[in-house]
């Protein structure tokens, strides 16, 4: 029997600027309509990504379609949330096929490309999210358990290498990013999740735990092909016993994505660490608009961001470490105001760019 050929490493583009790029839902139910606005607001140097579509409910939403990539754990919905069984149900089969559907739209949409651009987006739920989010048979969160929780964990390394080999044949040879989701990360390294009843709380997970199950998903995913995989959170917490950022950059992560109104002084310090050691930072810069209004302006944007930038001394030219995001998730928009989101984001990039060249 031959043995198994070594996948070929692949390597990031370098940065060539300030990029742009979203979290990854969008408003609307036609995922071959929103590749193709995706992909024409954010085409190079920009980052596209596979499109979610959470409105289409059962399955489409964040939880419902990473646990539909699990290996050998099936699931299904339950009034109380997605439970571990035995067998898959209609709810997993829904969630498969949506995902299906939403990677064969964007090879339709690539396919007809003159230009697949360099670099495509992925993103699921990482692995204490997802913890938090999943049920176990005895109706308690998966989060509850040390084992399931690295059960889950190696269920996720495998189930998101095999997503990310089945975007990357579609793709056209764009180097594959992902984005690993941990909006709960903060209540769970602070033991703030609350039990199944809602009576207690969990028990916090151990840092140390922590970064070994993202590292176990980070290098599934490398060896699968990804080229980076950036850990998306809530808040930095630079420097404090439980920092999202910090235990992030231990396990290996590439680059951290954080919203910049929640960033302190101390964060930005943590953050100039990151940029000075090679790792990228995407901040959501950019808060939604409300119904009727106009994204924020350019020049308040690069002011919001430059001003903790410069304050702990990162030079301007560093600004190519930057990918630039909405500060909320576009599927709450319409499509037409999400669309305007992502344009003055290009906008936004292209001034921070200009700011750097004259730096």
């Amino acid at each position: 029997m031959q043995p198994e050929p070594e996948r070929e490493a692949v390597s990031a583009p370098e940065p060539s600027g300030v990029t742009a790029t979203a979290a990854g839902s969008w408003p609307g139910s036609d995922p071959v309509e929103a590749a193709k606005t995706i992909r024409g607001e954010l085409g190079n140097p920009h980052l596209p990504f596979l499109v979610e579509l959470p409105q289409r409910g059962i399955g489409a939403d964040a939880a419902g379609r990473t646990a539909s990539m699990l290996v050998d754990l099936p699931v299904d919905l339950q009034p109380h949330g997605w439970r571990l069984v035995d067998r898959p149900g209609m709810d997993q089969r829904r969630a498969v096929s949506l995902l299906s559907r939403d990677i064969n739209a964007l090879a339709d949409v690539i396919g007809e490309e003159d230009d697949p651009g360099r670099e495509l987006k992925v993103s699921l739920r990482g692995p204490l999210t997802l913890a938090s989010e999943l049920y176990l048979h005895n109706g308690e969160r998966a989060l509850s358990d040390a084992g399931a929780r690295r059960e889950l964990a190696e269920s996720l390394s495998a189930g998101a290498a095999g997503f990310v080999e089945r975007v990357a044949a579609v793709s056209r040879g764009a180097s594959l990013v992902v984005q690993l989701d941990e909006p709960a990360v903060d209540k769970i390294l602070g033991g703030r999740i609350p039990t199944a009843s809602g009576y207690r709380t969990l028990r916090r997970v151990p840092n140390q735990e922590a970064s070994i199950l993202w590292a176990m998903v980070r290098d599934a995913l490398s060896e699968a092909g990804a080229a980076q995989v950036i850990l998306n959170l809530p808040a930095a917490g630079h420097g404090s016993p439980a920092s999202g950022l910090d235990l992030a950059l231990g396990a290996g992560a590439d680059g951290v994505a954080l919203p910049l109104r929640r960033l302190t002084d101390r964060d930005w310090e943590g953050i100039a660490e990151a940029v000075e050691a090679g790792k990228q930072i995407w901040l959501g810069a950019l808060p939604l608009p409300a119904p009727g209004a106009e994204p924020r302006q350019v020049t308040a944007l690069v002011e919001d961001i430059t001003r903790g930038w410069t304050r702990v001394g990162l030079p301007l030219r560093d600004l190519a470490a930057l990918r630039i995001m909405p500060d909320g998730e576009l599927a709450e928009l319409a499509p037409p105001a999400a669309r305007r989101v992502l344009e003055r984001l290009t906008q936004t990039a292209s001034a921070l760019d200009q700011l750097a060249a004259e730096s």
